[in-house]
């Protein structure tokens, strides 16, 4: 009986636990078993395997052979297995040398020819071998994905035989590289937008303390055309951020591109499913609201989302994470996203405004804005609405502030905060508004009288707190004003008129 043992990585979430391929071969009928509750992808490997050796010139042993994919428990799927139980057999039957395998992870699916063929959901597997402390070869197709990462310790191979080469000593594979991150110039930018200075300001704070928000009004007022200017005031991702995120599309089956490295902005329509926007599947796969963490999660015409798809936003953007639980596997993902939608104040859009009639009943009206449900508006920090400006076809008046200029207010206040709590102040928790929010004298008052007269819930006070507490970041100051509360307040003053 002759023994070799290989390392990869399973697929669940973004762990990618590290899975051990024992090989073992043995007396008996000749024939290949893979064991360790492999699906049939897996099992499938066996004749993959068969024509891969021998396409390189190495014999596929006549001898009972008994793959272990190990722990047991953990389900297997796919075809990233097969390039290390084709390396372990060949160590079994000694025309691999076993020396080096301690040291390495073996990631690929292997062709009939031997080829190596792209994997989805690599990054996480990466991540993982990073972590050990081992290198990993995976397919030179995945070496955009793989670049990502900056580690020497990636190694590319687009064929089984040079992979073998490398293990016998003969052939030094090559290192992944980073890709170009080629920022793609954005032509969405703020003094593009005449008037709505209110919405302008809204979106700077949004976009200095990662608040959520929601803009209503009419239809054709720009909340659309706000709303896409918030990813030009955010500063730009960290490396472990940009890295986190591109994993996340990875496992969705998204090959990072040159923006990568770039704050995501999801838009999914309002007709989206629950699972496709908190994620689902037999195998469960990251939704929308994953797919835009550390980033923008757009929802436009809020209303016309189903009932229930909203409401599982509310553990989301309290807890920054969902849990997706379904019969074969329940897996958890990061959701930290920063909500930003937009709808109007009726069905035909014009209750309220001052030119054009409202064409709906008050019962019309009422069932319309009860579909955002109290718990969810409770987690938006800042709402307001949007009026009709006055147009002015071919004005050629001085533009607005540009996006830069705020970024750079933005970045400021960023850092502020980072330097005090090492987190934005929309995800402070409890003892942080103690510790830094608390305003004194007057804005402390105002903030009691106003919670008292507009019947705020806690949640709804510590939402100003942490606005207010933004606004004075923004201004330069570490004492919160009575100013400040106020303004904090005022954003978050419901956009939605009661129904007379």
């Amino acid at each position: 009986m002759r023994l070799a043992c290989t390392m990869t990585r399973g697929e669940l979430g973004l762990e990618a636990p590290e899975v051990s391929v024992e090989v073992c071969l043995s007396g008996g009928l000749p024939g290949l078993a893979i064991v360790g509750l492999a699906e049939t992808t897996v099992k499938e490997s066996r004749e993959r395997v068969r024509a891969a050796i021998g396409q390189c010139g190495f014999e596929f042993p006549s001898r009972k052979i008994v793959v272990n994919l190990a722990p047991a428990d953990l389900p297997k799927h796919g075809g990233r297995y097969d390039l290390a139980i084709a390396v372990g057999v060949l160590a079994a039957s000694g025309q691999v040398p076993a020396d080096r395998l301690a040291e390495v992870e073996l990631l690929g699916e292997l062709g009939f020819t031997g080829m190596l063929r792209p994997l989805s959901g690599l990054l996480p597997a990466l991540l993982g071998a990073r972590r050990a402390g081992r290198s990993v070869v995976v397919p030179a197709g995945c070496a955009g994905e793989a670049g990502l990462l900056r580690d020497a310790g990636i190694l590319l191979a687009e064929h089984l035989l040079p992979v073998l080469r490398f293990l016998q000593g003969e052939l030094a594979l090559p290192a992944a590289v980073l890709p170009p991150a080629g920022k793609t110039p954005s032509t969405d930018d703020l003094q593009d937008i005449r008037g709505q200075e209110l919405a302008k300001r809204a979106l700077e704070i949004a976009a200095a303390g990662g608040h959520n928000l929601l803009f209503a009004g009419p239809p054709g007022t720009g909340k659309s055309m706000l709303a896409r200017r918030l990813p030009g005031l955010l500063p730009p991702m960290s490396e472990e951020e940009a890295a986190e995120s591109a994993a996340l599309n990875s496992l969705a089956g998204n090959p990072p591109t040159a923006s990568w490295a770039e704050r995501p902005f999801r838009a999914p329509h309002h007709t989206a499913t629950t699972a496709s926007l908190v994620g689902g599947g037999s195998w469960p796969r990251p939704g929308e609201i994953s797919l835009a963490h550390h980033g923008i999660l757009f929802l436009d015409e809020l209303p016309e989302f189903a009932r229930a798809t909203l409401e599982a936003l509310r553990e989301p953007l309290e807890t920054g994470r969902i849990t997706v639980a379904r019969a074969a596997r329940t897996l958890e993902f990061p959701a930290r996203f920063q909500l930003v939608a937009a709808m109007n104040p009726c069905p035909c859009g014009h209750y309220g405004d001052p030119v054009l009639p409202c064409r709906c009943s008050p019962e019309q009206i009422r069932r319309y804005q009860e579909r955002l449900s109290g718990p969810l508006l409770d987690r938006i920090d800042l709402r307001l609405p949007v009026i009709r400006g006055e147009i002015r076809l071919g004005e050629t008046g001085a533009p607005g502030e540009a996006s830069a200029a705020v970024a750079t207010r933005v970045a400021a206040a960023r850092c502020r905060q980072l330097a005090r709590a090492g987190k934005v102040n929309a995800a402070l928790p409890a003892d942080g508004i103690r510790d830094w929010c608390l305003p004194r004298g007057d804005g402390l008052q105002l903030l009691e009288r106003a919670a008292a007269r507009l019947q705020l819930s806690h949640r709804a006070c510590h939402s100003v707190l942490r606005v207010a507490r933004t606004i004075a970041d923004l201004a330069g100051t570490d004492d919160i004003a009575a100013g400040h509360v106020a303004e904090a307040l005022g954003l978050r003053t419901s956009c939605l008129r009661a129904v007379t």
